[in-house]
Order: structure tokens, then sequence, then C-alpha cells
């Protein structure tokens, strides 16, 4: 007699979870309006959720916030390519080589916890205050989670193919061309999509900190000082977090189309 089998799991669909984000944004929403009209703080310190998204649409006719918001885009942009371009090859030589991963473990685990706004006085008196400091800054924040996926992804590949590949004498990078990097390309596609939801945080942070150059932060910044400033620093947060989700949304679209057979192989929900 066969044991009885599991009763299948309700199949969680896009559909489903993109409606109970959307719920739980409008209770937030709501939250916020009967806060902000209840009286318990000023609504000069905390206004209603209403004038925020009034605030924030007003902005989308603004040719100085528009040009802000491009400019940090450019830096965002910019930086993740870089710390793309230097994390993966780094990672796959440490995650391939044990002897160079050793050798630079110190190294590594030496800067890593550096925070990077430490590092702004020192990047804005060698670079000055235009994209190359923000890029920079960008770059060192975001180079981790690339560096670190690349190299989780290279212990994860498959052993038994890298082994039958060297017996029948391919060359070491033959084998990382065929095997290690196929395998370890979902690691790296997540850890792109984490590091731009950093590069995205030092643009913005090294603005508003550095007070010079241009962008959102510099748009908050100078908001901070006019009239109205809870209400306009809010509305440029409103946005910061829209574009955030998007490029996050963005991300995991191609990591769907890209990396299917991974989550039927795994079985991971992105």
């Amino acid at each position: 007699m066969s044991a009885p089998s599991e009763p299948a799991r309700p199949r969680r669909t896009r559909a489903g979870r993109i409606a109970r984000g959307l719920t739980g944004l409008v209770v937030f929403l709501l939250a916020f309006e009967a806060l902000g009209r209840a009286g318990l703080v000023s609504r000069d310190s905390l206004p209603p959720a209403s004038t925020i998204l009034m605030r924030a649409a007003g902005q989308l006719a603004e040719p100085h916030f528009l040009s802000s918001v491009g400019a940090t885009i450019a830096a965002w942009a910019v930086g993740l390519i870089i710390a793309t371009v230097i994390g993966v090859p780094l990672g796959l030589l440490l995650g391939s080589v044990p002897g160079v991963n050793v050798a630079a473990g110190a190294i590594v685990e030496f800067l890593r916890p550096i925070p990077s706004v430490a590092l702004i006085p020192l990047a804005g008196l060698v670079l000055g205050s235009g994209l190359e400091m923000k890029a920079t800054m960008i770059v060192y924040a975001a180079l981790w989670p690339v560096l670190f996926n690349t190299i989780y992804g290279m212990a994860e590949t498959d052993k038994v193919a890298r082994e039958t590949l060297r017996t029948f004498g391919f060359s070491r990078l033959s084998v990382l061309w065929r095997v290690d990097l196929p395998s370890a390309a979902p690691f790296i596609a997540t850890g792109i999509r984490l590091a731009s939801a950093v590069a995205l945080i030092l643009a913005i942070s090294v603005e508003m900190l550095s007070g010079i150059g241009s962008g959102l932060g510099m748009y908050i910044s100078e908001a901070r000082t006019g009239a109205h400033s809870a209400v306009t620093v809010l509305a440029c947060t409103f946005w910061a977090g829209i574009i955030g989700l998007l490029l996050n949304w963005l991300f995991v679209s191609v990591d769907r189309r890209m990396f299917a057979w991974h989550r039927a192989k795994t079985g991971a929900v992105t």
C-alpha cells in the first residue's frame, strides 16, 4: 500500500504577489495619511500622504528635478557597470584559483568593512565633485555584492562536469567558459541586482553628504532649506523608492527570462 501523498501547496502566481504588494502599499499610505491628519505631529514635520503625492506629481514638471534624477541615474549606471566589469572577473579568479583567494583574502576582508561614506571627503579632494567622484564611491560599495556572489556561484558549479572536461584535455580556461561561468551566472545576476540597490543608495548619499555637484541627493539638500521642506524631501524620498522598485523589477524580469532553467532546477522563487 502506497503512502498517502502530501497535499499540493497552492502555487503563488505573479498576479497574486503583485496584488498583495499593492495591498500592503495602500494600507501603508492610508496609515500615513491618517497619522498626518491626526494632529499628533505638526504637518510641517509630517504632512499627510496625499500632500506628499501631490508634490511628487508636481515635480515631474520641474526641469531641475528631472535633470537631478538624470544625473543620479547616470552615476548609478556608470558605477554599476564598472563594479560589474571589475567584480565578475575578479570573482571568477578568486573562485577558481584557491591560492589567489587565500592570498587576497586578508586584503578583501580589510577593505570590505570600510564604509564608503567615510571616504567621501578624500574622494572629493582627489577626484573633485563630478561624476568621477560619485562613480568611484558607487564602485567601491557595489563591488562587494558582485564579487562575493560570483565567488559563491563558483563554489556551486558542477564538479563532476568540471573534472570530466579536464579528463578529456580541456584547458582551465575552457572549463571556466563551458562549465563554471554558465553555472555561476544566476548567482552573478543576483549579485548585480543587489549591487544595483547599493549603487542607488550610494549615488544619493554621496550627493547629499558631499553638498556639491548635482543629482537627486543634492536636490534634497537644497530642499531642506526652502519652504515646505518636509513635503519636498518626502516627495523626493518617494521617487527614490519608485526608482529603486523599477530597477529591481527590471533585474528580476531579466533574471526570470535568462535563468528559468536555474529556477526549475533549484525551485527558487523570484
